[in-house]
Parts: structure tokens; C-alpha cells; sequence
């Protein structure tokens, strides 16, 4: 090894070397001495902001390794955090912005004006609005805060740094591994429970909250999984590995019996046929007609009051085929609590159409509006969760017109995304676009009976699928 790349080497090299070193002992020692074991972080933290200045693009990178890590921590005072992914996001939104504003003029600037993010600028107007007349103010600006550093960090950071095809793929790798590290954890020990699905949650712990949770982040990430195999010529040894990644992918969604997963990447598949058929606008519209369709009948003189739940038949399933069978009967717990809330949401847009309740302020609010007789077993709801349809839940917080915006701008992703696939000759390109097109389909397709946009582990991956359609857009442009 030459003198230059030596630690030990002469000159700054070797200054910095012995300064950490001795912050290192110094920190030691007094965490020691003092008790206060959080002193031993000194180090690190001392690395982290050497990169906030000189690289931050490694700390992006981390940031994404941590996703699947993740656990939720709940803190005193009903508070709950995500460790060690959310204080990452907070602190590269900080550095970020602070970026912006010095460096501002060397960025791209088209990004910033595309569509797209004129729809996300539009959508966080209107978040702002619906705070303001928040009935709860303090809780919307909670939920303002967490949406701007998930925005900031996930849609424009994205945009500025993965602007080459060795940016994705080495992005790419940092999120897959940590991923498969924790599909091949949770499958071992669901495993060893016999691959129960009475006892589906307790093979989640600690990396995720539940099921549901887990099969959705896979499903999600099933279709870049598929599609990085094309990066590596056929039977070389990542493309064994991604195949082999794929087909375990589809394994552990099987057994990790969520329905909303199954129907999502169904939904995925026919999206591939759709997207090469130029039928995107078209299944959207159709999409939009059949969802106010079925609205209207239900809403039609109340007719959604002949779907009300027997109270004593609906309950809980401890084997995956009963399940589906009292799905279909209506006669399963998590199916028709579903219903009881969004039965809820259906009166709260009526009382406010317009700007909604507020931004995270369902929960607090819903009990007024719900009806008896869709009332479960499980309808007194102590882990406080939300209403389970995301698009709903807007409305709800948003009103009519957030929900308008929200879903405008997803039919816009898909759209461009359309256009750049169709137009782009780059094969790389062409073929990780289907990929976040697929992807995000995903999204939107659990987004009907989930509220995840707000999670780590999907969120994350609903911001970076635009910032990606955007930037490759303007790549093929030119």
C-alpha cells in the first residue's frame, strides 16, 4: 500500500486520523465516567456530519438501508418514530434545503417545473390550506412536517442525486440487500411457527409492524427485483441471484397471506399489457367511471345499509381458506371493520366537503359519524388506526378538492410514465421505467384498502417512483 492511501500518512490525512481517534477514547471514557452510555454516539455522529458537508450522497444510500431495518418505537406522551430510517430523513431534508438554498442555481431546474411536481407543489398548497382550518391544528402540523421532509427527501433529493444508470443500480443494491436480509429472517422464523397464519405476526417482529405491512413493501419492490435481472447478462451470478431473489420474493408474499398483496400484483400484471397497449388514459378512465359508479349505487337512497355485518358471524379467522371464504360472505372481522369506517368517512365528507378535517385528524374525529349496526367486535379500536382506504382518508382530511389533486396526480405518474417508456430507446431506461411504473401501480392498488403513504416502507418508495419518472422524463428529452 502506497503512502497516500495509508491512514498513517503525513500531512491532514493523519491529523484527522488521530483526531478521531482521540474523540473516539475521549467519548469512551466519559460515557463511562458519567453514565450517560449515549456519549459512545459521539463518533459517529462526528462521521455523519463530516458527510452532511463533503458527501451526503452516502448518507442518502444509508438512508435506504435502513428502510427495511426500520422498527417503530413508540415514546412517551402517545408519540411514535421510526428508528433508525425517520432522524436520516429529518437530517437529509435539513441538509438538503440548506443546499437548495446555496447551491440552488446549479440545479436542473426543469425538474422543479415538470408537471408532476407542479401537481406535488399543488397537492402541498392544498395541505397547507386544510391545516389551516384543521379542526385539530397542532395534529396537521405534525402531519405537514413528516409529509415536506418526506417530500424533500424522497421526491427532490431523489431527483437530484440518481440521475445515472450506475446511480440506480447502486441504489438499487443498497435497498435489495437489507430487503432479502429481512424476507429470509421473517421466512425462517414464520418457518419454524409452521408458516401459520394465526401466527403471521409474530414472525414480523422487529422490522415489521405487521403482515400487511411486510407483504405490501415486497410487493412494491417485486417488480424492480425482476426487471434489474435485465442489467446482468443471462445465467452470470447477479442474474442467478436476482431470479432466484424474484421467484423467493413471490414465496414470501404467498405465505404472508395479505389479499390486498395478491390483488396488487395482479393489477401489476395486467398494467404490463396495458402500458404497452398505450391504454394507460383509457384503464384510468374507466377505473375513475367504474369507482364513482359504484359510489353512486351504494350512496343511492343509503343502499349501503343492506351490506351491514351480522355481529355475531363476523369474526376473527385463524385459517387463511375460511378467511377468503367469509370475505366473500362478508363475514370477516378486519374486512368489515374496513366497512365500518369508511361507512364513517362517508358522513364526515358530507359534514365537510370542502376542506376536510384536517390532515391526521380521521381518528380523532370518526367516532361521531359511524352507524351501529356496522359496529365489530374489534370497532374499539386501541391501536388507533386509521381508516384503511387512503383515497377516502384524503377526503376525509382533505375534502373533495384534496382528493381531486391527489388523484390527479397519480394518473399524471402514470401517464408520463406511459409516454417516456413509449418514447425512450434507451434499453436500460425503457426497461426500469416499466419496472417504476408497475411499482407504483402497486402502490396505488393497496392505497384502495390501505393508508401507507405515510410509512417508511412505502411512502419512501411512492416519492422516489415519481422523482424517478421525472428525472428520466428530462433525461430523454435531452
Amino acid at each position: 500500500m502506497g503512502a497516500k492511501d495509508s491512514i498513517s500518512a503525513t500531512g491532514a490525512p493523519r491529523l484527522l486520523f488521530w483526531s478521531f481517534a482521540g474523540l473516539t477514547l475521549l467519548s469512551f471514557f466519559a460515557a463511562v465516567a458519567t453514565n450517560r452510555y449515549f456519549l459512545f454516539g459521539a463518533p459517529a455522529a462526528l462521521i455523519l456530519a463530516y458527510l452532511c458537508i463533503v458527501d451526503f450522497k452516502k448518507i442518502y444510500y444509508l438512508l435506504w438501508a435502513f428502510i427495511p431495518l426500520s422498527t417503530e418505537v413508540f415514546l412517551p406522551g402517545g408519540f411514535a418514530t421510526d428508528l433508525p430510517d425517520e432522524p436520516f430523513m429529518v437530517l437529509l431534508a435539513g441538509v438538503f434545503l440548506i443546499f437548495l438554498i446555496r447551491n440552488g442555481r446549479e440545479l436542473d431546474k426543469r425538474f422543479f417545473v415538470h408537471p408532476v411536481t407542479l401537481l406535488l407543489y399543488l397537492h402541498l398548497a392544498w395541505l397547507t390550506v386544510t391545516m389551516i382550518t384543521s379542526s385539530l391544528p397542532l395534529v396537521s402540523v405534525k402531519f405537514l412536517l413528516a409529509k415536506a421532509w418526506y417530500v424533500l427527501t424522497f421526491y427532490f433529493l431523489t431527483g437530484f442525486l440518481l440521475k445515472k444508470e450506475e446511480d440506480t443500480k447502486k441504489w438499487f443494491w443498497w435497498v435489495f440487500i437489507p430487503l432479502m436480509a429481512t424476507v429470509a429472517y421473517v421466512f425462517l422464523r414464520h418457518a419454524s411457527l409452521g408458516f401459520s397464519f394465526k401466527d403471521v405476526n409474530q414472525a414480523m417482529a422487529p422490522f415489521y409492524r405487521n403482515h400487511v405491512n411486510y407483504a405490501c413493501l415486497l410487493a412494491l419492490f417485486f417488480p424492480l427485483a425482476w426487471f434489474a435481472r435485465t442489467w446482468y447478462k443471462p445465467l452470470s451470478f447477479p442474474w442467478l441471484i436476482l431470479v432466484g431473489s424474484a421467484v423467493f420474493l413471490l414465496a414470501a408474499i404467498q405465505v404472508a397471506y395479505t389479499r390486498a398483496a395478491y390483488v396488487a400484483l395482479a393489477i401489476a400484471a395486467g398494467a404490463y399489457f396495458i402500458v404497452r397497449l398505450r391504454l394507460v388514459l383509457p384503464a384510468l378512465l374507466l377505473a375513475l367511471i367504474g369507482a364513482i359508479g359504484a359510489v353512486g349505487y351504494l350512496v343511492h337512497q343509503e343502499k349501503y345499509l343492506e351490506y351491514a355485518p351480522d355481529f355475531e358471524k363476523t369474526v376473527t379467522h385463524y385459517k387463511f381458506d375460511n378467511l377468503l371464504a367469509a370475505t366473500a360472505k362478508g363475514e370477516d372481522i378486519s374486512t368489515m371493520e374496513r366497512v365500518y369506517r369508511w361507512v364513517a368517512g362517508k358522513h364526515m365528507i358530507q359534514d365537510r366537503p370542502l376542506t376536510g378535517f384536517g390532515p391526521g385528524n380521521f381518528y380523532n374525529f370518526y367516532r361521531s359519524y359511524t352507524v351501529s349496526s356496522f359496529e365489530t367486535y374489534v370497532s374499539d379500536n386501541p391501536e388507533q388506526s386509521g381508516i384503511h382506504s387512503y383515497y377516502l382518508m384524503t377526503a376525509v382530511e382533505q375534502g373533495i378538492p384534496g382528493l381531486l389533486i391527489f388523484v390527479g396526480m397519480a394518473f399524471a405518474v402514470l401517464i408520463f410514465g406511459q409516454r417516456v417508456y413509449h418514447r425512450t430507446r434507451d434499453p436500460f431506461r425503457k426497461r426500469w421505467v416499466m419496472a417504476i411504473i408497475l411499482g407504483t401501480i402497486v402502490i396505488d392498488s393497496l392505497l384502495l384498502i390501505n393508508d401507507m403513504v405515510e410509512t417508511d416502507k412505502v411512502g419512501s418508495f411512492f416519492f422516489l417512483f415519481m422523482a424517478m419518472l421525472v428525472r428520466m422524463d428530462l433525461e430523454d428529452q435531452g
